[in-house]
């Protein structure tokens, strides 16, 4: 009935922002302080240290912004690019897309490598088209490591191996918005210069927070780097970051919701994280082919462990089974954008979550489906998803256990 109260919580599947954990909710709930105390640093300072545990470096620096993921993308390029600089961006999604069109508002140039939306990456094409500039003009290659748009995940350390084969100096850029914190990222190990993410994905907090980590192969390009850059300049904190300091006001709440997610990451154990990731998103897939439909993803190497992109029958809008979700069952589920809208709907499984909570969404989804005239199996999902639970946990394969 219009206007009544809707009982019991909505549940939040889209990938992106993700619930957050009661304890991080407490943990922001604190009276506002001086950020300029001699006390402040006891709370700024380890959050570095913790931020690069997570990225996986030894060596890399992080910096925190106060913005979305978007301000990550743009403070990692005009910290480190020139106007007119060439840029390498594979596109197979809207955010990588959505990335290219920021670097070109900053007056850079970019080489867009199409791929079909549903594949990733191509090492293989980077690496030929770093070969063939002779003259090393392109400064930088522009990777999404997860493409919610899709659900696909391209293989970072491959890149990395194309640039190296092609004996070129360009950074890797990658966006990690959506797989930090849930998958495993490897900073160090896949010769990564510059990964962005943000707060409201696997870190579990609400949006807000930018983070961005540099290599010091990447810190040395910022003596020549001339974009314009004010707000998200890096010198502004690293003159202020080592004493515990921000060059502005920060988000302060968050900072102390970033200082729980961190714990609550470690006391799981980040492999443990990646696991559970992987394992929930294996039940969505087995939910996936019971229902008779297929991923965006094309082959089953692009898959992603944050989000399935489900394709919808021909002759069904993927917008109305989300509507029906939302109004009919008070589940959000995630949109179709651009090339894809109307064509799927989207699965979020990452951040703080557990089968039963998936079960849920995938039940919802399922009836969802069954409202709008797409034909299913009653119950075909969540009985696919439970019994692929129930057979990795009695394999030993738990979600506290890599398979």
């Amino acid at each position: 009935m219009a206007g009544a109260r809707r009982p019991g919580r909505n549940f939040l599947f889209v990938p992106g922002p993700t619930n957050v954990p009661e304890r991080i909710l407490r943990a922001m709930h604190v009276p506002m302080e001086d950020h300029r105390s001699s006390d402040f640093p006891k709370l700024t300072l380890p959050l570095y240290e913790d931020l690069k545990k997570v990225f996986q470096t030894k060596d890399g620096r992080a910096v925190i912004f106060p913005s979305s993921g978007t301000g990550a993308w743009e403070s990692a390029l005009t910290n480190t690019c020139s106007p007119g600089d060439k840029m390498l961006a594979p596109r197979f999604g809207q955010f990588s897309h959505l990335w290219i069109d920021l670097a070109r508002r900053h007056g850079l140039e970019v080489i867009v490598q199409e791929e079909t939306w549903g594949t990733g990456a191509d090492p293989e094409k980077i690496e030929e088209a770093l070969r063939a500039d002779k003259n090393h003009e392109i400064k930088g290659v522009m990777v999404v490591h997860n493409e919610t748009a899709t659900g696909v995940t391209s293989d970072i350390a491959a890149v990395r191996r194309a640039i190296d084969a092609a004996k070129h100096p360009a950074l890797l850029y990658v966006d990690g918005v959506s797989s930090i914190g849930s998958v495993d990222f490897r900073f160090d190990e896949w010769g990564v210069d510059l990964a962005i993410t943000g707060s409201q994905k696997g870190m579990m907090l609400p949006a807000g927070l930018g983070i961005v980590c540099a290599s010091p192969k990447a810190l040395e390009r910022m003596d020549g780097a001339a974009c314009t850059k004010a707000y998200f300049d890096f010198a502004d904190h690293f003159r202020t970051n080592p004493d515990g300091y921000f060059p502005y006001t920060p988000a302060l709440p968050l900072l102390y919701g970033l200082r729980e997610s961190l714990a609550i990451m470690f006391e799981e154990g980040l492999e443990n994280v990646f696991a559970r990731h992987r394992y929930l998103a294996n039940g969505t897939r087995a939910a996936v082919e019971a229902w008779g439909l297929s991923l965006c993803a094309k082959d089953p190497k692009w898959y992603s462990d944050t989000v399935s992109a489900i394709m919808v029958p021909e002759g069904v809008n993927g917008a109305d089974v989300i509507d029906r979700a939302y109004r009919g069952y008070n589940l959000a589920l995630g949109a179709g954008l651009t090339e894809m809208a109307g064509k799927l709907f989207r699965i979020g499984h990452l951040g703080d979550l557990n089968e039963l909570m998936l079960l849920g969404a995938i039940s919802g989804a399922e009836m969802s489906m069954r409202d709008v005239g797409i034909d299913v199996v009653p119950g075909s999902g969540v009985a696919a998803a439970q019994e692929y639970f129930r057979g990795a946990q009695g394999m030993g394969e738990t979600r506290l256990a890599a398979e």
